[in-house]
């Protein structure tokens, strides 16, 4: 019945903090679509941001800051993300650490945005039987 996921909305208390955090921080693309409406581009996904004073509808019951715990698959390795997070002083929070993903293990940093959102950035890890074998 359902094939993937369009938007994930997320609620912040300064839309422009927020815009250059993602933008910034993560190199997500930006595309206004009005004063309160803000999407962030990550693939076919956007993070829609919405500001908590906003009063679009319909929205969450309780719209709140802080509140999302989200995981972002890097096409970096961990090592590089962690060298760029550091290089822009945003704190990592945790990791790298294994934890487990959707599809399967995956390798995973933690730091928060601007509102406390939890950010997971993570990268699947190889098979070991993948990671014995030599070409």
């Amino acid at each position: 019945m359902l094939s993937g996921l369009d938007h994930l909305v997320i609620t912040v208390t300064d839309i422009s903090r927020a815009v250059d955090f993602y933008s910034r921080v993560l190199g997500l693309e930006v595309r206004y679509r009005d004063r309160e409406r803000v999407d962030l581009i990550l693939g076919d996904l956007a993070l829609r941001l919405h500001w908590t004073a906003t009063d679009i509808e319909p929205r969450a019951g309780t719209p709140t800051p802080g509140s999302l715990d989200l995981c972002l698959r890097s096409l970096l390795p961990l090592d590089e993300v962690a060298r760029h997070l550091q290089a822009l002083d945003v704190e990592i929070e945790l990791g790298p650490v294994e934890c487990q993903g959707a599809n399967g293990k995956l390798e995973s940093l933690y730091l928060r945005d601007p509102d406390g959102n939890l950010l997971e950035i993570s990268r699947p890890l190889r098979p070991a039987s993948e990671a014995d074998e030599t070409p």
